[in-house]
């Protein structure tokens, strides 16, 4: 039995499809929310209703293959599917649904023959540009069957470098967002992170960067140093408690093998697990993990993906990483309902939460080329030089730059979820038709004004968008209205321009909240409660 967001997803869904008719969707779905069980009643109602469909699930890593089979195997126990994997050792072709992994299908298009429908698990990973091994395959699927559609799931839909997953030239038009965190925190289906400040901070000054991200051998070089591995595992400790079940994100495979033998010097049993670990010895280190028998787990790209242990309490973050999705898939491994605690604690000394924001709000990646053009420098005060930005010594006259201010956080302990806000005391508000400067589309406004020392908070409502966003802005328009005993029954009858504006008059004559709780979401204010006396 699907949980109520889960049945709402499929439904959105197949609403997106009956409006847009064409195109490819992406399902935004939170880690933790169950995308696996989606796809499998997906997989079903599609085969039980048009039982000529042939569906393609497609992802990169073979935990994820074997979760996704599990999960439709549940759901329905004689379902008429395959693996083909070389990973996990079957090569299964001819049933109506092919659980398959990208690098063992890339160039087998005509094996697959006629597919209607890829669902693609983590489809952030597909390349923006026609280009790369899932575009292969998709190009040469479309070329048997043209009608071929792309339905893509993941918790981060933006890559490093090209921005938002629907950012043009992209494979997924519109993005489906049918559950948030917050929802699934408060009906619990998931539990928070709570973040403490940490005294040691792993430093990257003067570590480049290769594709937006940094170059791991530099990374490792200035993190993994016996000075910052003494000081970072001695912290964990101090602040671990009763804490059992740690893992711990490193910038590779050196640095997971040093923090897992400074965790044992210091009596914490710990292994490390990296992607040369044989596959059974990593098994009986998982095993041996989930039982209690090992206290600490590193690893260097490894669990971030198709690993779950709910009770994992305690995440070390010793990876400095300008990946957001990187950022989401680390924080995610301790967002799972425990048996012993409600929350997991995440020690940052990567700084990844100042850099990306809380998971609840992250900050997408910009697009590359995306700032305009000008190499960062700074001045030397000795000769004026111009030098680049990560320069210690100006390379005219020697003289030495006085070492960066670093920026203190400021966390509380559940600064990682961004889900407190900051109060208004509202006095009015105000409503009007709005028109985006960056798109041109026409959208609700509502600005709420405090006392005279109060800077005002406006949030924005498409309500006249097209799809998913439309429809929530609308929903939201309509609790607010309730609350706020404004009678909007003339605004079906009015469309464009002539319904905002009545839309505005009515809801501006209504009456306010007594107050808000907002919180900053990217550039804009999100009210995230209103509450009236």
């Amino acid at each position: 039995m699907l949980r109520e967001y889960q049945q709402r997803a499929i439904d959105q869904l197949y609403r997106w499809f009956d409006v847009a008719n064409k195109g490819n969707p992406c399902l935004v779905l939170p880690t933790g929310s169950g995308k696996s069980h989606i796809v499998a009643a997906l997989c079903k109602d599609a085969l039980q209703n048009w039982p000529d469909t042939r569906v393609l699930m497609l992802t990169h890593v073979k935990e994820l293959i074997e979760q996704n089979a599990e999960k439709m195997r549940l759901h329905w126990p004689g379902a008429p599917m395959g693996i083909y994997s070389a990973s996990i050792g079957k090569r299964q072709l001819g049933e109506p649904i092919t659980f398959a992994g990208i690098q063992s299908v890339r160039n087998k298009a005509g094996m697959l023959g006629h597919i209607d429908l890829v669902i693609i698990d983590e489809c952030h990973l597909v390349n923006h540009k026609d280009e790369g091994g899932y575009r292969q395959l998709l190009s040469n699927l479309a070329a048997i069957n043209p009608a071929l559609r792309v339905v893509g799931l993941t918790a981060t839909p933006y890559r490093l470098g090209h921005g938002l997953i629907t950012d043009k030239p992209a494979l997924f038009d519109d993005l489906i967002e049918p559950v948030s965190i917050e929802e699934l925190i408060f009906k619990g289906h998931l539990s928070t992170l709570r973040s403490k400040v940490t005294k040691a901070k792993l430093d990257t000054t003067g570590v480049h960067k290769r594709g937006g991200e940094f170059i791991e051998y530099e990374l490792q070089a200035a993190v993994n140093t016996d000075v910052n591995n003494v000081a970072t595992v001695q912290e964990v400790i101090s602040l671990a408690g009763d804490r059992k079940a740690w893992l711990f994100f490193c910038a590779g495979v050196q640095h997971a093998e040093a923090i897992a033998a400074e965790l044992n010097a210091n009596g914490i049993t710990a292994e490390c697990i990296t992607g040369d670990t044989p596959k059974a010895e990593r098994e009986n280190i998982l095993k041996e993990y989930k039982a209690g028998q090992i206290k600490a787990l590193t690893n260097a790209n490894v669990l971030t993906t198709g690993f779950d242990y709910p009770d994992i309490d305690l995440i070390a973050m010793l990876r400095p990483t300008m990946s957001a999705s990187l950022y989401v898939q680390m924080a995610g491994r301790g967002m799972r309902v425990k048996s012993h605690t409600d929350h997991c604690l995440v020690l940052d000394f990567a700084g990844v939460v100042e850099t990306h924001g809380p998971i609840t709000a992250v900050q997408p990646p910009k697009k590359a080329g995306g700032g305009n053009g000008e190499v960062p420098v700074k001045v030397c005060d000795n000769c004026g030089e111009l030098c680049v930005i990560a320069a210690r010594i100006c390379p005219a006259c020697k003289n030495p730059f006085p070492e960066p201010e670093r920026k203190e956080l400021e966390l509380r302990n559940d600064d990682i979820m961004g889900l407190e806000g900051k109060d208004l005391e509202v006095t009015a508000w105000s409503w009007r038709r709005h028109v985006s400067r960056a798109s041109g589309k026409e959208m609700l406004s509502c600005t709420y004004y405090g006392g005279l020392s109060d800077k005002p908070i406006t949030e924005y409502l498409p309500v006249l968008h097209d799809g998913y966003a439309g429809q929530r802005a609308m929903r939201q328009l309509t609790i607010i209205a309730q609350s706020s005993g404004a009678h909007l029954t003339e605004a079906a009858n009015l469309e464009g321009s002539d319904g905002l504006e009545y839309l505005a008059a009515q809801m501006s004559h209504s009456k306010p909240p007594s107050s808000i709780e907002y919180r900053l979401d990217g550039k804009f204010h999100r009210v995230i409660k209103r509450s009236w006396a």
